[in-house]
């Protein structure tokens, strides 16, 4: 009997493909384990096996598998489903999963080495520079990759010249799998077997009088091994001896030293832990506590409707104890990787060693590590921490789920696919392993808030801050009054500058927000009015100071800052707009002496590039601190007294039916940062129309307010949460070709399908990296079926896919657009 297995390739297909392997093989094969595989004509993948069985396929005859990777399983059923789950509801394939889900060390390819090849004679004469190059360069190595050569004729596209060296017979192309995670190893020494008695390490010491480095090298290893019950590092021995690595290995070559290597984790969380005391609870929290365990009781997903500083943590950590006191594991999502360093230090204190981060700041090696210490249930990992991905480790046992600031929109992934949303995601994940979630958050978003209205979901409320502070004082400033009465100076109102100057005073920090980062977003010439755009968007290029750039952030697209109009050369070039670096230049300017930090997408880009500005702030080594939204999502500083919105306009104005709901959250969160332990915070709102409701709203604190008005206008105009949306994005660079293909496309939904067809409809920004966006949005009752509606799309689709000028169209979905 043949024997076959299904695997799941990294690549975005609709279907596993199927191999054959030997009756052996399928012994030791297992769901979850990853397989080597040929697929096309020479490429090699890594896939994941999903299913073993005996049915051959119809259509193509199945290839045998290249090699297995894996003695046991690194992913478990349970993640098997979630998967398929996330990819039926998120109208991606399985793949497309795949290759998100696992760090890319696991995800071998194959490299195509050039090798010159053996026992023929070529005529150098006949080879073109370029191909002579190459031959050239295979005389002194062994084999080249596809880059190398690329390198070398300093060429892109290196195929031709491979093409016309195989036809010459002067190479042969090898495929080659490699492993791409590799252990970290530390290196230990130990004193040799002979000299571990005294006599014999006194007659050393006297053979090596004249070598007093090495002798010296000895002693401290002899004294560090008497004081510590510890392995002894080269980089600790080098240290406490002043000797060198080559003092140290001449010792080894003459055999009186022993070295040896230990695998350790990338990661270890060095201190003592554990030891904390938890802050006890007050009142409102363990009634609140109380609640969500009730709740917890009948499985319900539970709310945790806290306010700013309400001391939500605290609950978290309660929880946390109870679910690791029971052996189970904990996963702590958070929307941005920013408030994993604040967070890592206080659940260490708790926890001490059992914490582990997971986030893409992270190497692929170190991702592989933790991954591996939550599949072996490693006590390393029984709590973890991390941003959206986290959600895809190899849970086991799973006990608790908590998902902070649920309302934040940097948990739906928007590219590549899978286009996920990690809160709804991570409530499947806890139905599939039975265990409890709760949703965390001061400002919840209206989808959850209304589950929590109509029962589906558990609620606890905490209304108070912890410690019985107030909340924070706001006070709205009106720019048009302002700028009319010139008490303007930049873009601070006379109002700002008195609260900014008093708060320096009483020597309370400072935090300004604006959600614009760079200098300015548009660079005008005011004789002509020409303004520099990407070639490759439809957007302007936005003025970045400090490295006098004009960038696209969109593409990435970048030129330097003219000293003329590019239109009509003159140099009356003016800027129209703000960013934080035009605010902190301001500040520097209106208070010279001042210590002005800044924190944006600009400023963060290393790996410890948050821990960095956070703990700087934190420890105030700045007075004020400028930034983006990275700055709203559950920061928690200690001394700052002031918070400062420079333009609330540009939130509100944006064409989205979440605007208004999304600025009442990120001011509110904003807003939440000031006055945080005894002192009651203030917050100076500026904007051009202070009389705007949401704004009024935000400075009473009126959530439920917001959201009676928001779930009418969403049922009139039929949106989430009293409905449900799926955009469909159409992708081309010829203008005309995707118009013809988006129409057909929404023309054929319409004949097919009952819900609300809107669009096709251009959006704010239509073209990006040279590809021309059309969207087209179905909205869908509750009452419909989800699963019938999706697969009259996909079948639209198919339709669609067989017409040849479409096919070159690309289209993608979004469900449940964010």
């Amino acid at each position: 009997m043949q024997h076959f297995i299904d695997v799941i390739l990294p690549i975005p297909l609709e279907k596993c493909f199927t191999y054959s392997v030997t009756p052996s093989e399928a012994d030791f094969l297992s769901p979850g384990m990853r397989v080597a595989v040929p697929f096309g004509k020479s490429k090699i993948y890594t896939g994941l096996v999903s299913e073993i069985h005996s049915k051959a396929p119809t259509v193509y005859e199945a290839k045998e598998i290249h090699q297995i990777l894996d003695e046991t399983p690194i992913v478990n059923t349970v993640q098997l489903h979630h998967w398929q789950w996330i990819c039926d509801y998120y109208m991606c394939t399985i793949g497309e999963v795949l290759r998100s889900a696992l760090p890319s060390a696991f995800l071998l390819e194959s490299e195509t080495l050039i090798l010159k090849k053996p026992h023929t004679e070529v005529d150098e004469s006949d080879l073109k520079d370029d191909e002579f190059l190459v031959y050239e360069a295979l005389q002194h190595q062994s084999s080249l990759k596809v880059h190398e050569v690329s390198a070398i004729i300093e060429r892109k596209n290196v195929l031709p010249v491979l093409n016309r060296l195989l036809a010459k017979n002067a190479i042969v192309l090898k495929e080659e799998i490699y492993e791409q995670y590799r252990p970290k190893l530390v290196r230990y020494v130990k004193m040799g077997r002979e000299f571990l008695s005294e006599d014999k390490l006194e007659a050393l010491l006297q053979s090596l009088s004249r070598a007093p480095k090495q002798s010296q090298v000895v002693l401290a290893l002899f004294q560090l091994q008497a004081s510590s019950k510890k392995p002894i590092s080269v980089n600790d021995l080098e240290k406490t001896s002043g000797g060198s690595k080559a003092v140290i290995k001449s010792l080894v070559d003459k055999e009186i030293l022993e070295e040896y290597y230990v695998r350790q984790d990338r990661i270890s969380y060095e201190g003592e832990g554990e030891n904390a005391e938890f802050k006890q609870l007050n009142e409102i929290q363990k009634n609140a506590l109380e609640t969500i365990v009730q709740n917890f009781e009948k499985q319900k997903v539970t709310l945790l409707h806290g306010v700013t500083s309400s001391g939500k943590t605290e609950v978290y950590v309660e929880l946390i104890e109870k679910c690791i006191q029971t052996g189970k594991q904990a996963l702590y999502l958070l929307p941005e990787i920013a408030l994993t360093t604040q967070l890592i230090a206080r659940l260490q204190q708790y926890f001490g060693d059992k914490v582990s981060v997971y986030h893409s700041k992270y190497s692929s090696n170190e991702r592989v590590e933790v991954w591996n210490n939550v599949l072996h249930k490693n006590p390393k990992a029984q709590i973890v921490i991390g941003a959206r991905s986290a959600l895809f480790l190899p849970f086991s046992d799973l006990g608790l789920i908590i998902v902070d600031e649920e309302h934040e929109g940097s948990f739906k992934q928007f590219d590549p696919a899978p286009r996920y949303h990690a809160r709804d995601a991570a409530i499947v994940l806890s139905r599939l392993h039975t265990c409890n979630i709760l949703l965390g958050s001061a400002t919840p978003s209206i989808e959850t808030f209304h589950n929590a209205r109509t029962g589906k979901y558990g609620y606890a409320r905490i209304d108070r801050r912890f410690g019985n502070v107030l909340m924070p004082e706001m006070e709205l400033v009106d720019l048009k009054e302002q700028t009319r009465k010139r008490r303007m100076k930049g873009h601070f109102s006379e109002r700002l500058l008195e609260e900014i100057n008093e708060s320096l005073i009483e020597g309370e920090q400072i935090i300004l927000f604006q959600n614009r980062r760079g200098y300015a977003p548009i660079v005008e010439c005011t004789t002509c009015g020409h303004a520099p755009q990407c070639p490759n968007c439809d957007v302007s290029l936005t003025y970045h100071q400090y490295r006098k750039q004009l960038r696209c952030h969109y593409c990435g697209h970048h030129m330097a800052l003219q000293e003329s109009c590019l239109a009509c050369g003159s140099a009356t070039l003016d800027t129209k707009g703000f960013g934080t670096e035009q605010v902190e230049q301001e500040l520097h300017e209106l208070f010279p002496k001042v210590k002005v930090g800044r924190m944006d997408l600009d400023t963060t880009r290393g790996k410890h590039a948050y821990e960095k500005i956070i703990t700087a702030f934190e420890q105030q080594q700045f007075d004020v601190l400028v930034g983006t939204q990275m700055l709203t999502k559950g920061l928690d500083f200690r001394n700052v007294g002031l918070v400062g919105i420079m333009n609330a306009d540009s939130l509100l104005n944006f064409p989205d039916f979440r605007a208004h709901e999304r600025s009442f959250q990120l001011l509110t969160q904003v807003a939440g940062r000031a006055g945080r332990t005894k002192k009651r915070g203030r917050v100076i709102i500026q904007s051009y129309n202070p009389y705007h409701q949401i704004l009024k709203q935000v400075t009473t604190g009126d959530y439920a307010g917001m959201y009676k008005e928001q779930i009418y206008e969403r049922e009139q105009f039929i949106y989430p949460p009293t409905n449900r949306i799926i955009k469909i994005t159409f992708k081309h660079k010829e203008y005309n070709r995707l118009n013809e293909a988006a129409e057909w496309f929404a023309k054929s939904l319409r004949n097919t399908l009952m819900s609300t067809i809107l669009g096709p409809e251009y959006p704010p920004v239509a073209r990006i990296r040279n590809q021309f966006l059309k969207n087209v949005i179905v909205k869908m009752s509750l009452e419909e079926s989800i699963s019938k509606t999706k697969n009259s799309i996909k079948r639209v689709e198919k339709s669609f896919n067989a017409i040849s000028q479409y096919r070159s169209v690309r289209v993608i979905y979004n469900v449940d657009h964010i």
